[in-house]
């Protein structure tokens, strides 16, 4: 097998995961992990699956497997660590996550977004708003409706979960 085969199928799981296909991508990030277990963003990637799927605390397991190693992590590692984080109600860590990820990206939308719900889920609603209104620095156009549509969660109610936070902060 070509040592970039485990490479295209870990961009294959998040694609199926995308598309909202998640056993499909599970499998494929399941295949690139037993294919090559050193490639960093692999195990990366199968968190952030692990967390749109509900499954929070093995998202932790492989997100910080990458983080170790790849000792110059990319800023989605911070972001994804952040997500199951906040699902796991472990706010402070989310937070300090979601600001790693902003030193590399200070205007990443996704990340202002995220941030602005983990203040608003830790009942620091002034901090949430401080976000929320970066998140409409960035798109004046930003629209709960549009986005709740496009979060590809397993369980609905990750969805709503989410939704409601960012609501909670502001947005609409």
């Amino acid at each position: 097998m070509y040592p970039s085969a485990a490479v295209a199928r870990g961009f294959l799981g998040i694609v199926y995961t995308m598309m909202r296909q998640h056993e499909k991508g599970i499998a494929e990030l399941e295949k690139a992990i037993d294919l090559n277990p050193n490639v960093a963003d692999n195990h990366a990637f199968f968190g952030f699956v692990l967390h749109l799927n509900g499954r929070h605390k093995e998202a932790l397991v492989e997100i910080k497997k990458a983080i170790r190693l790849n000792p110059f992590p990319p800023n989605t590692y911070f972001l994804y660590l952040g997500h199951a984080y906040m699902y796991e109600g472990m706010y402070d860590e989310s937070i300090a996550a979601y600001k790693k990820a902003l030193r590399a990206q200070p205007n990443n939308l996704f990340t202002h977004l995220r941030l602005a719900a983990a203040y608003s889920l830790w009942g620091r609603e002034d901090k949430a708003h401080a976000e929320a209104a970066e998140v409409l620095r960035i798109n004046p156009k930003f629209s709960l409706e549009y986005f709740s549509k496009t979060v590809p969660f397993k369980n609905q109610a990750d969805t709503e979960h989410l939704i409601n936070a960012l609501r909670k902060a502001g947005l609409k």
